[in-house]
């Protein structure tokens, strides 16, 4: 009996034990085994968290760096940007800066008596020659080193020294000079040159934004930013010639000479003026359009002058004073009330109190467009004038000559 109750009971534990075995390798024991990895993890990485995050908050900040001085900042990838944010005129800087030079000019300056004798018996030697530098800006307008700046930025200079935006410097030599426009076109022998590419400045309207690139007051090159605020502006007394772009991108002494561009980089006119009672920029600045520069420029390369028509008369506005004292019946045109004796207007047959309304078909309003229109007729050949007189309408042949050189020069 003891022998089969051993049996028995060696029987019941075996099979408990089996019954265990089996129990631990069911999928719901395995389930839980790893579910109490899995807690016991979070656990450990969650009292981590909050040990750095109560000790050392910095290191969860991303991106995080320092300082030299151990502040913690958050700064920007260090990769440039593939693109140009929206509405950025970087493209149009960029294109257009390598072309625009600094202008730097010497000239010995003597005092207007050092040559009188009493005058050097008293003073010596101590008001002798002394150099006197100046400043500005010019445009590599062609691969040959052709630069278009302005009269007034290289005027009686004795030496003219040119400086890239890639820091290369060469002498210039002066090429023409035209004070009638205030233009002038130097050359610089270099290779490899960055040039600007010519715009339209005729298809210029007034809003368009447009950038200025010079060097103001020497600091560097610079570049400002603002809209074409008119056009064909005249009369300000600054040139011969005036058809000015207007615009409000800042314009400082030194800019004098520089580019002014569109928003694509192209060249729309020369910055030669502002109007300022500090001598600083006050949002008024004046530029030649690039279409009367490319016409001084061709003149002035190809002849080292700019030949311009002339038919000697005295314009005037067309006021309703003038019309009355001349008797004359119109309303628009250039009333003309002096005729030089023996000039190509006289010969023609005009007379003082003429008015001038066309000129071979260009209508004729004001007397800067009078005057820009005789100066682009050829020398030598005949161009129709239609004048009112008194109450009749009628025709000249006129011849004109070449325009005298003009002996001087007004600018700012």
């Amino acid at each position: 009996m003891l022998g089969r109750s051993l049996t028995c009971a060696g029987i019941n534990l075996r099979v408990r034990l089996e019954a265990v075995a089996l129990f631990c390798t069911h999928p719901i024991f395995s389930m839980k085994r790893y579910w109490l990895l899995f807690s016991q993890a979070v656990t450990i990485l969650l009292a981590a968290y909050f040990v750095v995050a109560t000790l050392q908050p910095s290191w969860l900040k991303r991106g995080a760096t320092y300082s030299r001085a151990g502040i913690s900042l958050l700064e920007a990838p260090s990769e440039p940007r593939a693109e140009f944010a929206p509405g950025s005129l970087a493209a149009a800087a960029q294109k257009a800066m390598p072309a625009v030079v600094s202008i730097t000019t010497s000239k010995e300056v003597r005092h207007p008596r050092s040559n009188d004798p009493w005058f050097q018996f008293f003073f010596g030697d101590q008001f002798g020659p002394q150099q006197q530098s100046g400043l500005g800006s010019g445009v590599i307008v062609s691969p040959d080193g052709y630069i278009l700046t302005n009269n007034h930025v290289v005027e009686g200079a004795d030496q003219i020294e040119v400086t890239l935006a890639d820091g290369r410097q060469a002498s210039a030599r002066t090429i023409g000079t035209d004070p009638e426009t205030d233009l002038a076109v130097l050359k610089i022998e270099l290779d490899k040159l960055p040039v600007i590419v010519i715009g339209n400045s005729d298809h210029a309207v007034v809003g368009d934004t447009v950038l200025a690139i010079g060097n103001p007051f020497g600091v560097g090159q610079t570049v400002t930013s603002g809209i074409v605020s008119a056009l064909g502006r005249s009369e300000l007394g600054i040139n011969t010639f005036e058809n000015f772009i207007q615009t409000d991108a800042a314009i400082n002494p030194g800019n004098s000479g520089g580019a002014l561009v569109d928003v694509e980089g192209n060249l729309l006119g020369i910055n030669t003026a502002i109007y300022s009672r500090s001598g600083g920029s006050m949002g008024i600045g004046f530029a030649i359009p690039v279409s009367t520069a490319k016409i001084v420029m061709d003149g002035l390369v190809k002849d080292g002058k700019v030949t311009r028509g002339w038919i000697g008369v005295e314009p005037n506005e067309l006021s309703p004073e003038l019309a009355e004292t001349f008797g004359v019946k119109a309303n628009q045109g250039v009333i003309i009330t002096g005729v030089l004796q023996a000039g190509p207007a006289a010969r023609a047959g005009m007379l003082p109190g003429d008015v001038i309304v066309q000129i071979d078909e260009q209508s004729v309003r004001n007397v800067a467009e009078m005057m820009t229109a005789v100066a682009a007729l050829q020398p030598g050949t005949a161009s129709v004038f239609t004048v009112q007189r008194g109450a009749d309408s009628l025709t000249l042949d006129i011849t004109p000559a070449t325009r005298p050189t003009a002996q001087r020069m007004r600018q700012r």
